[in-house]
């Protein structure tokens, strides 16, 4: 099963955003120490999730996406650390917490699947161990318990032969196996919030459509919110209610999935949907495919970042207003956000 971006079923038509939020994140700002100071690898970012919601996070690699993620948690690795802003989850600050407060938020109100199952995933203990790890410290229950949960939770997950299973060792399953284990994990406490970076990356197709499936059902099982990390607008179109467009360390477009697919604000997000390879049928007399465009230069130094925007240097639409200052994220449309000079001309389709 292929997901192509020109699939009907664009999720953000049939669903709407919770009024009420489950995370709320408000001018969060992340930096990291250099030597010739700091830069800032998330700058001012926004944004909130609602209970039973998929929000779809997208962007070049080194835009800011996974530090996002690790900031939610405060698991940003030194020299880095969460600068501003705040992270509240059902209310409470998250930004604020001790680290022994901490501790009690991640795995059982906030859990997170990475991107490689291989280095999630302890080589040397038994899938059963560390299934079960997280069960015995976050819900205190005994060793035979969590084994028979960890069997439980591995059914859930669609593991074939769930108690041969738990005596293995991570290299002796396949790779949409051993991500089943991690979602497994993840989903061991019962989580309010999700975090699913690049779940899919490193599994073909077919696995891939499986995963997000699995994703999917449990998400309307649970109710739990999630946040999706990924370079696929394919996986967006099919899974995510909304969408946040990042880049170099900020928000550059927000909509819902089908606002965003219908009608792109900003030159960013116009030239990522160009660059999707797309599925045509070839009929009698037909043009021939076009040429996938590519998006000239490469995602700016955030150490060299200056005034204006930073998309400027790469973008068709680039006027004297747009290297003068930087815009700031605004509405251009109910429920629809850009950062771009040019939004209303290219609305009205005058850009």
């Amino acid at each position: 099963m292929t997901i192509s971006i020109t699939s009907p079923a664009i999720a953000g038509e049939t669903s709407e955003a919770t009024v009420t939020p489950l995370l709320q994140v408000d001018n969060l700002a992340v930096e990291f120490a250099i030597p010739q100071g700091s830069v800032r690898a998330v700058d001012g970012l926004s944004f909130s999730v609602g209970a039973g919601e998929t929000l779809g996070i997208v962007g070049e690699s080194g835009c800011g996406k996974s530090v996002t993620a690790l900031s939610l948690l405060r698991l940003v690795p030194a020299p880095g650390r969460v600068a501003a802003g705040r992270i509240l989850l059902d209310g409470r600050d998250l930004a604020t917490l001790s680290e022994a407060q901490m501790q009690q938020i991640r795995g059982n109100r906030i859990a997170m699947v990475f991107q490689e199952p291989m280095t999630s995933l302890n080589p040397v203990l038994t899938i059963g161990r560390q299934v079960s790890e997280t069960l015995v410290r976050h819900q205190g229950l005994s060793r035979q318990a969590a084994r028979r949960r960890a069997v439980e939770l591995l059914d859930l997950v669609r593991i074939v032969e769930p108690e041969r299973r738990l005596l293995q060792y991570p290299h002796e399953l396949s790779g949409g196996m051993r991500q089943r284990v991690v979602i497994a994990m993840a989903l061991s406490c019962s989580p309010k919030l999700l975090l699913a970076d690049e779940p899919t990356t490193a599994l073909d197709v077919s696995v891939q459509a499986q995963i997000l499936d699995l994703l999917n059902d449990l998400k309307r099982a649970t109710g739990m919110g999630m946040i999706l990390i990924t370079h696929d607008l394919g996986v967006v179109a099919a899974t995510c209610e909304r969408v946040m467009v990042m880049y170099a360390g900020s928000k550059v477009e927000e909509a819902t999935t089908a606002e965003l697919f219908r009608r792109p604000l900003h030159p960013y997000t116009s030239a990522l949907m160009r660059a999707m390879p797309r599925l045509a049928r070839r009929h009698e007399g037909a043009a021939k495919p076009r040429r996938l465009d590519e998006i000239p230069g490469l995602v700016p130094s955030l150490s060299a970042v200056a005034g204006g925007c930073r998309f400027a240097d790469r973008c068709r639409h680039a006027a004297p207003p747009c290297r003068a200052s930087e815009q700031i994220v605004r509405e251009i449309s109910p429920g629809h956000f850009a950062a771009c000079w040019q939004a209303e001309r290219i609305a009205a389709g005058h850009a």
